[in-house]
């Protein structure tokens, strides 16, 4: 049986359930606005424009942290917003095209926070992190548009399974650190604290398929417009966990130093 999961952001649930009611609509209808269809170049655009939302907020809060503000609390502000409007878009993809922006602009001001943080203690780590994300996104999908990794049920089942454990793992690690005195293995430069870190990068990587898969799907099903911001939603999202990640694994390579 496949793995199921009830976030629609880690599986096509959201796509179908939106592909068949527009598919009772188009039964009944004698006339169709394709206008009103999802594209691929639709998604592209939308997501060229979260980037640039979410590139212009960091920059300002990386602008005001080395002009001496702290970057703490606009940086857990704007997590904690971003969560809270993907989670809305997970039940409401139909407000994507308001909450998409919103959260590209929140996550921006943690980017952008995180950032600073790390890049004062380590120069240069951000553009490497930048760097090293492009460059694995760019492979990823390379490899996904010419069919050198499919992405079958099983790939789904697989990779939303290990995305949901590093989740719950990270979660009960963090829960546990705040009560107790307990520290986490994923904390410190051990290498076994860095084989963790390369393999969540992995996992993160692996979920870019599976945002490839669905903005195609959905775009084959002929989706409602709004699906677009939904995709690119999407993708952004696995992209700042990426981003995120290798910010984290290059932080414990170069304390080793």
């Amino acid at each position: 049986m496949a793995f199921k999961s009830n976030n629609p952001f880690l599986n096509n649930k959201s796509f179908s359930a939106t592909t068949a009611s527009k598919n009772d609509e188009v039964h009944h209808a004698t006339l169709i606005d394709y206008n009103q269809e999802m594209t691929l170049s639709g998604t592209i655009n939308k997501t060229l424009i979260l980037f640039l939302l979410l590139s212009a907020s960091a920059i300002v809060i990386w602008w005001m942290t080395f002009n001496g503000m702290n970057p703490i609390v606009p940086a857990f502000g704007g997590a904690i917003v971003g969560l809270i409007l993907v989670v809305i878009a997970s039940f409401k993809p139909q407000y994507s095209p308001i909450l998409a922006p919103g959260y590209a602009l929140f996550e921006g001001l943690f980017i952008g926070g995180v950032s600073a943080i790390f890049e004062t203690k380590y120069p240069g780590i951000v553009i490497q992190a930048v760097g090293a994300t492009f460059v694995t996104f760019a492979v990823c999908l390379g490899l996904y548009k010419f069919k050198i990794v499919k992405v079958t049920e099983q790939f789904k089942s697989v990779v939303v399974a290990a995305t949901l454990a590093i989740a719950t793992y990270y979660l009960i690690s963090w829960l546990f650190s705040i009560f107790t005195s307990f520290v986490p293995v994923h904390y410190g430069n051990s290498m076994m604290s860095i084989g963790i870190s390369v393999f969540v990068i992995v996992i993160a990587a692996l979920n870019l398929f599976l945002d490839f898969d669905r903005i195609e799907k959905g775009v084959e099903q002929k989706m409602p417009k709004y699906m677009e911001w939904f995709g690119a939603m999407g993708l952004m999202i696995t992209l700042v966990w990426l981003y995120i990640e290798f910010l984290r694994l290059l932080s414990k390579l170069n304390s080793r130093k």
